[in-house]
């Protein structure tokens, strides 16, 4: 695999960028290796500046449900390049993408446009803090709502302390207010809430984590937190960046049945531009200004062409694509347990819907702990023959992985291929 443009570039970008990129994972840190500039994409592959095609599983994070360059977001963005591209003014499409999303999700009565994931998640936990005149918030190991101070928070010396920041210039005092407790483990929640439940504003959760691999919480569990925030009135958040309308189309909520205050969402509504959202119940995001005293504000916030985009990939997001997106993702997982049954060495699975992770460990993995377990050297070994072999995963065993609408069982029988040669190469 020719890399040389790739590395002139990455020795250019290294002059100009922190690390050479624009945010961290992209550096193959984890992995190893010089990152690959890339040049194009469509559908579900990608093209390099050295020339090199890919089958896409990363999807720019998540975003790209319908594939890369799809012709009709890519029309809706040109639509409205041709009216302007910022008004800083209201705007029709802001209404519209507002009610698709707010008639998907049962719980919203009101949202709020913003540009990012990390924004939507800021702005929620400032408006539960508002809203319910209270502190602290409650968070979990692994999981990863965006780089806001209260989020970059690792765990003290058990449930019950107080985290300490895992990023440099996180005021002590910031990390004091967030309580770190233990992914699907309801009695580490219990404790937090019983020592300090009147003080806890939120309690923030990816209902499938993503961010330490995919990593579903339990329904049982998600169930356990709704009853503790309504019994010790604080209020539920989900955060959906990654999962809204991916996993299931009201979202990991409409999957498990659960109902939170507040939902953020990000990715797919953008349809692969900027964009995040915050919702809720009208009571509560009557909170926000101008008609509350809980202030956030963006000029940018409801920009037409992320508007666009992201009504013309809501419009896409039918039942007929999550029922191809089951039917891919069942068909990998399927192959990548048959794989494991033959003897893979210590290898499994988590899959939801169309996000998935391969674990190179031999335990089941529920939580941060078990992820702590996965042989992360190996993990580097097989990203990058698959790099090798035309497939570009996550670079990083702690990221899932997603599909698109634009993948067919080729793809994945040929990602099945890659890991199987890769184990059989161990051997």
């Amino acid at each position: 695999m020719k890399q040389e443009r790739s590395q002139a570039l990455f020795e250019e970008a290294l002059r100009l960028l922190p690390g050479g990129v624009n945010s961290p994972v992209r550096a193959f840190g984890a992995v190893g290796g010089t990152p690959l500039f890339i040049d194009h994409a469509d559908g579900a592959t990608m093209v390099d500046v050295d020339g090199n095609t890919f089958i896409d599983f990363l999807g720019s994070w998540g975003p790209m449900i319908l594939g890369h360059a799809h012709p009709d977001v890519t029309a809706a963005i040109t639509g409205a390049v041709a009216g302007g591209t910022s008004f800083g003014a209201p705007g029709e499409l802001e209404n519209r993408l507002a009610q698709l999303i707010i008639d998907r999700v049962p719980a919203l009565e009101m949202v709020r446009m913003v540009n990012s994931g990390t924004e939507a998640t800021m702005s929620a936990i400032r408006l539960a803090r508002g809203y319910t005149g209270r502190d602290k918030v409650i968070k979990f190991e692994g999981c990863y709502h965006g780089h806001g101070d209260s989020f970059l928070i690792k765990a003290g010396s058990g449930a019950l302390t107080t985290g300490v920041p895992s990023s440099a210039g996180v005021p002590a005092a910031v990390a004091g207010e967030t309580l770190l407790a233990r992914f699907n483990d309801l009695d580490s929640v219990q404790a937090l809430f019983q020592a300090q439940g009147s003080e806890v504003a939120a309690l923030i959760i990816e209902p499938v984590a993503g961010n330490m691999g995919c990593i579903p919480a339990g329904a049982a569990f998600l169930a356990g937190l709704r009853e503790l925030c309504t019994q010790h009135g604080a209020l539920l958040v989900f955060d959906e960046v990654m999962t809204g309308f991916r996993v299931h189309p009201q979202g990991a909520q409409g999957l498990y049945g659960s109902t939170p205050d507040l939902s953020t969402f990000g990715k797919i509504i953008g349809g692969g531009l900027p964009v995040g959202a915050y919702g809720g119940r009208r009571e509560i995001m009557q909170q926000v200004a101008p008609v509350g005293p809980v202030y956030q504000a963006g000029t940018l916030s409801g920009n037409p062409l992320a508007m666009a985009a992201g009504c013309a990939t809501l419009a896409l997001c039918d039942g007929n694509l999550y029922a191809k997106l089951e039917a891919l993702g069942r068909r990998l997982e399927d192959g990548v347990r048959k794989i494991i049954r033959r003897g893979a060495g210590e290898l499994s699975m988590n899959r939801v819907g169309s996000m998935f992770t391969i674990f190179f460990t031999g335990r089941d993995v529920a939580g941060y702990a078990d992820v702590l377990g996965c042989d992360t050297d190996r993990f580097g070994r097989f990203f990058h023959h698959a790099l090798e072999k035309g497939i570009y995963l996550p670079p990083s065993q702690f990221e899932a992985a997603f599909l698109s609408g634009a993948h067919t069982e080729d793809h994945i029988d040929q990602l099945l291929a890659v890991l199987a040669d890769f184990l059989k190469g161990e051997h």
